[in-house]
């Protein structure tokens, strides 16, 4: 039966073992430091320094002067000011959304296994084709979005959904939610599966209405999960790229982070100046990591495995 104790007993037969064997791992961490430990650790070396793309070998070191750079630079602080738009904005729409989408597959109707499916179709294309793809549809000029509303008589005239800043940024949203709500919708039906299901029987036989059931019996056995789904996306939020670069052009006033790193490190051949912007984002996602694992460690700790 599986039960705290049991557990407990795994875990120590576990520690009797002196699981994990570190001659099996050597090989995966060996890979790991030369693929991303090493660039890593070279992007934190030049951001030190007054490196460019001619002079890597000769670069000198400079001390904090690059970060005393980037925090009186207005375009970082622009681009800052984006991803935490671009991510306190989408990160609970696509919650919200993915929890509506995951109560809906958690109920038992025909053609569920197909709906899971198709509902996955906008996360498993790749992030560059889905970009350009809505590039082309919000195109004011041959766009099917403003085609659309035309024919509707819901606008007048055609709307720079790309081209205007301020839309650029609610145009970005609105694809980044499109895509990775279903990702969202994944992490919370995998949690809503593990939910003892007495719980929804028996508040049926009692007739609690859902509204009711979400708030006293879905919300609060799903917190932990919301929470770890929230985490993860923050992460991968702070850190996009891809989607930005190709919906805005590379344009400054709609960059964020990383696409602000990436234009110093590339176009401007600033390796030094980019390599302080790419070390700023990474101790910020880091920070975000330790949150994550503070949260799932207490969160052990309080079910007693630690």
């Amino acid at each position: 039966m599986f039960s705290i104790d049991n557990l407990r007993i795994r875990k120590q037969k576990v520690s009797a073992a002196s699981f994990p064997h570190w001659e099996f791992l050597a090989p995966c961490l060996f890979i790991l430091a030369v693929c991303a430990g090493w660039p890593l650790l070279r992007t934190i070396f030049f951001s030190f320094t007054d490196a460019t793309l001619s002079n890597l070998s000769d670069a000198s070191f400079i001390g904090l002067d690059n970060f005393v750079d980037l925090a009186r630079d207005q375009e970082w602080w622009q681009a800052v000011f984006n991803t935490f738009v671009i991510a306190l904005v989408s990160v609970p729409l696509e919650t919200f959304l993915g929890l509506i989408i995951a109560l809906i597959l958690h109920k038992n109707f025909r053609g569920r296994s197909w709906m899971r499916a198709i509902v996955l179709i906008p996360w498993t294309i790749p992030t560059i084709v889905s970009a350009r793809m809505w590039a082309w549809m919000l195109n004011d000029a041959y766009g099917i979005i403003n085609d659309l509303l035309l024919r509707m008589s819901i606008i007048d005239e055609p709307i720079p959904w790309i081209a205007s800043n301020s839309l650029s940024i609610v145009s970005i949203i609105l694809v980044d939610v499109w895509k990775t709500t279903p990702y969202m919708a994944l992490l919370l039906l995998a949690g809503l599966q593990a939910v003892p299901q007495d719980c929804f029987e028996a508040a049926d036989v009692d007739g609690i209405p859902m509204r009711r059931q979400l708030t006293t019996i879905v919300l609060p056995l799903l917190k932990p999960t919301i929470i770890v789904a929230m985490i993860f996306r923050a992460l991968d939020a702070f850190r996009i790229f891809d989607l930005v670069y190709i919906l805005s052009s590379g344009n400054s006033a709609n960059a964020t982070m990383s696409v602000f790193a990436r234009r110093h490190l590339v176009d401007y051949a600033d390796v030094g100046f980019g390599s302080a912007a790419a070390t700023t984002l990474l101790f910020f996602v880091a920070f975000l990591g330790v949150l994550y694992a503070i949260f799932y460690h207490a969160k052990i700790k309080k079910i007693g495995l630690d």
